[in-house]
């Protein structure tokens, strides 16, 4: 015979029922005590002054180390270009490279000091 039927058939169909509806009570009672303490985080996480919430931290801490990355590989690659150039023009084969593109990261680095607010940009003096 196939399993979880009594001898009359109605076993199976009488347990599933019953079944289903302790699994409905225990699921509306989990969305209840969800409901509460969500509700209860939002009351304790909404301060007034927070601002636009995690979405918008996150796409502004996302826009600054784009922006901070971007002033790093600019500043190596414009050394890497001028070494290139000078090597090219000078027919001083590595050394050019080499010096512009440790110039260009020192210049990258200071840069990303700058825009990060870490140092003064040097327009106040």
């Amino acid at each position: 015979m196939a399993e979880g039927t009594d001898e009359d058939g109605n076993g199976s169909r009488d347990r599933s029922s019953s079944d289903e509806a302790a699994l409905s009570a225990r699921l509306g009672s989990l969305d209840r005590r969800l409901s509460d303490i969500r509700g209860s985080r939002k009351i304790e996480t909404d301060q007034p002054g927070a601002g636009g919430g995690d979405g918008a931290a996150s796409a502004s801490a996302m826009a600054l180390g784009f922006r901070l990355s971007s002033e790093l590989i600019a500043g190596v690659a414009v050394g890497a270009l001028i070494g290139w150039g000078f090597d090219r023009l000078l027919s001083t084969s590595p050394f050019g490279l080499i010096v512009f593109v440790l110039v260009g990261f020192v210049a990258g680095v200071v840069n990303v000091i700058r825009s990060a607010g870490v140092a003064p940009d040097g327009s106040d003096r």
